[in-house]
């Protein structure tokens, strides 16, 4: 095998399948990078839950394959002068990189034994932006919750139903939700993607409107933009009936404006940085929002304007889940509706008739 390439493009193309690169292993080969030169030249990662594909521009010289270790190619790459490097397998798998008056010689892996990526149907496609789908899973995964005890939690539910996309993230404490109506029909369909799987994608997904294809089949998903493409596994189980935690009834309805609200709050938590177990209290009345946090460390008190429909509330949080909440919405307000101290509360759209998102947050004792 004998290529050609930019250090840039080759860089940008590790850095890519890297987060596929698995780092915990008794298998040497899965700590490589996967480098073929056929008709295109392909890097790959993986890790057996997730792989990852990508197309490096090159000028081809020979066919071959080898699997060398990502993090010293990585390394050596990132060091290179940005100019062309040459990669070549010579005798007994050793692989040579050159650049200008840069010369390695490193050891290589027999490619035969590297795990090839399960072969996955490419029926009912779904479709739409980059940019799109990086906001999408950016305004939701935050939610997605730890506990391997509860596995389909550890996962967003990706659903498509009478042409609406929607992504949902419970951790059992909080809910995020974002729906969006697809232009081109499609058959309805659900899959729990891991988190983990999001969260590298959401890494590589680019804020443009370059398109991604999203299908699954045999319990693999694949995410496609044409110079990269991603496998992962699914989360197996029943994800928990999401529309049933969004209730519309309220006691009391706030409209907020979020960059003042969430201020606030990241302020007064300051207090109770160290001391995971305080909580905020808010006080809603008289149109305004007092916000109040006791910790050994001291005290704190924060007063927000509010627009207040209903009955007065004293009710308290987790600071951290309100401002992962208000850090999502790309919206200037919104409206936060209240039911009881004890039930949680639900952050939505300020026009009533926008399903956009909506933010479950559960409520603390005080």
């Amino acid at each position: 095998m004998k290529v050609i390439c930019s250090k840039e493009n080759l860089l940008n193309g590790i850095n890519i399948v890297q987060k596929a690169v698995s780092t915990k292993t008794t298998l040497p080969i899965l700590e490589g990078i996967l480098l073929n030169a056929e008709d295109k030249f392909k890097l790959t990662g993986n890790d057996l839950e997730i792989g990852i594909e990508c197309y490096v521009e090159a000028d081809i010289r020979s066919t071959g394959s080898i699997v060398i270790n990502s993090k010293i190619f990585g390394d050596i790459v990132r060091r290179l002068p940005d100019a062309e490097v040459l990669i070549e397998v010579t005798v007994n798998n050793l692989v040579v990189v050159e650049c200008e008056n840069s010369h390695f010689e490193i050891k290589g892996i027999n490619p035969s034994g590297y795990p090839s990526l399960p072969v996955v149907d490419k029926e009912n496609v779904l479709t739409l932006t980059q940019g799109d789908l990086k906001d999408m899973i950016r305004q939701t995964v935050f939610a997605v919750g730890s506990d391997e005890n509860r596995p389909v939690l550890t996962g967003s539910l990706i659903e498509v139903k009478d042409k609406e996309l929607v992504i949902v993230s419970i951790d059992g404490f909080r809910l995020a939700l974002r729906r969006k109506i697809l232009e081109n029909d499609i058959n309805d369909f659900s899959v729990i993607i891991p988190g983990k799987t999001l969260n590298e994608i959401s890494k590589i997904l680019q804020a443009t409107d370059d398109e991604v294809s999203v299908y699954s089949s045999n319990n693999q998903v694949v995410f496609d933009a044409k110079s990269w493409r991603i496998v992962s596994r699914l989360i197996e189980g029943k994800f928990l009936n999401y529309n049933s935690l969004l209730n519309k009834d309220f006691e009391t309805k706030v409209v907020i404006n979020i960059k003042e609200f969430q201020s606030s709050l990241e302020r007064a938590s300051l207090i109770s940085m160290n001391d995971k177990n305080s909580p905020v209290k808010l006080f809603i009345g008289n149109d305004k929002i007092v916000i109040t946090s006791n910790a050994d460390l001291g005290n704190v008190r924060e007063e927000v304007k509010a627009e207040i429909e209903g009955n007065s509330l004293e009710i308290g949080y987790n600071p951290a889940f309100l401002i992962d909440a208000l850090k999502a919405i790309d919206e200037d307000r919104a409206s936060v509706y209240f039911i009881t101290t004890n039930a949680p509360c639900t952050l939505r759209p300020l026009i009533e008739s926008n399903n956009d998102f909506a933010y479950l947050i559960q409520a603390v004792r005080i």
